[in-house]
């Protein structure tokens, strides 16, 4: 019911982005085809903001790229699967807390990510990290990242954040 084209036309064009079908169609038949279509998850109007703020919440958990297990930017890659981390061709030691950190920089390559959005985000993994750990962290992921690949890798934004540096 998109002006144009139809959500089901819509949904194969866009990638690497969960999408939540907001619809009025109840059928049983039309909510398995969006599933199986690519929506990350459906839910029929009318509905409760509650629910609708649920439903996303799970779905950014789950990731922007879930379904694929390699993220990669620059010479870093990381498999979500294996939970491991290459820098070049040589697999990075890291902490829980690190890959949690790293994880989040790189499912968001282009953004700044704020201390808080951090903390808030790898709590449920690392609930260790604390605010005046998380420099601490960031300071020792940066430097094993630097010495594998003898570059910086990580920029932090001053009074905001952290992001991936950009080449």
């Amino acid at each position: 019911m998109l002006p144009g084209l139809s959500g089901e036309e819509v949904l194969p064009q866009i990638k690497g982005i969960p999408v939540i079908v907001v619809s009025a169609k109840m059928d049983v038949d039309d909510k398995v085809d969006l599933l199986l279509g690519g929506a990350a998850d459906y839910i029929t109007k009318p509905f409760e903001m509650k629910e609708l703020l649920a439903r996303i919440t799970v779905a950014l958990r789950n990731g922007f790229l879930s379904g694929h297990s390699i993220l990669s930017c620059d010479n870093l890659r990381m498999d979500t699967m294996a939970h491991e981390v290459f820098v070049g061709q040589q697999k990075a030691s890291l902490t829980r807390t690190e890959y949690a950190i790293l994880k989040i920089l790189m499912q968001n390559p282009l953004q700044v990510i704020t201390k808080s959005v951090l903390l808030e985000r790898i709590s449920e993994d690392t609930p260790d990290c604390t605010d005046s750990s998380l420099k601490t962290h960031i300071s020792h992921l940066r430097k094993k990242l630097r010495d594998l690949g003898g570059k910086e890798y990580i920029d932090a934004v001053w009074g905001i954040g952290f992001k991936l540096k950009s080449e």
